[in-house]
């Protein structure tokens, strides 16, 4: 792979898989592993005592204490996702309240109350990943004028059908274009359908993302045994679009 593409691991979310890491313990292994197989960032999502996704600070302190501990130096992402948290109200003051910051954050740009929590990222010099989760919220994103307060554009269509998914992903990356918004984009998407995804992306020279949130299975649809096995996978993807070229 080269040093110009960010390969973004995206460790747990709510996804369902023997390897999914939780505690801090475990997101410190699974991140170690996910650099190791070619990882240049580290997505993931803290969890509380009650094994709950949460954005309450401590747990999110304790977390990227720990992979920072691990892989010192790699850029730590965390979510702000409204499944999260829904009331934008107190993810606004939950968020506010973070007393170790992580490195960025994806900011889904299709959820209420979005425009003023980025914003307070802005204030407290968080890097901003725009989520483009359809191509309406690529529409809002480039009519809201908030690009230029932005580290990338992430365009992660959710649809299951690979061929639908590459569409819609050819779609936002197009409304992005027309808008001249040139961030860096990160693609990727859902289950099998993410494969597709990363390679369409991956031959237009764009930076990819994968791990368990995303998919627990590798190109060739068998079950992936954890975050490192899936890197690997796309850190070959990366080396065959160089070698092609």
């Amino acid at each position: 792979m080269t040093d110009q593409i960010t390969l973004q691991a995206a460790l747990n979310g709510g996804r369902t898989h023997p390897s999914v890491p939780h505690t801090p313990e475990e997101l410190a292994v699974e991140a170690r592993a996910a650099v190791d197989a070619g990882a240049t960032s580290l997505h993931l999502h803290p969890y509380d005592e009650h094994g709950r996704e949460t954005l309450t600070p401590g747990p999110c302190a304790a977390a990227l204490h720990a992979v920072r501990s691990t892989c010192p130096g790699i850029p730590i992402s965390l979510s702000t996702s409204a499944d999260i948290e829904p009331d934008p109200e107190q993810r606004y003051e939950l968020i506010s309240a973070w007393t170790e910051l992580p490195d960025l954050v994806t900011a889904n740009q299709g959820e209420r109350g979005i425009h003023e929590l980025c914003e307070l990222l802005t204030e407290r010099d968080i890097g901003i990943e725009a989520g483009l989760l359809s191509l309406k919220d690529a529409r809002i994103f480039v009519e809201s004028g908030i690009a230029p307060q932005c580290v990338r554009a992430m365009v992660e269509p959710l649809d299951s059908n690979p061929d639908d998914a590459v569409a819609h992903a050819e779609a936002i990356e197009r409304t992005l274009n027309e808008a001249e918004i040139d961030l860096e984009q990160v693609h990727h998407g859902d289950g099998i359908a993410s494969w597709a995804v990363n390679r369409r992306a991956v031959a237009r020279g764009h930076a990819i993302r994968t791990g368990l949130e995303d998919t627990t299975v590798l190109p060739d649809g068998h079950a992936a045994s954890g975050n490192g096995e899936l890197v690997d996978a796309a850190t070959s993807l990366l080396a065959e679009n160089e070698t092609q070229d």
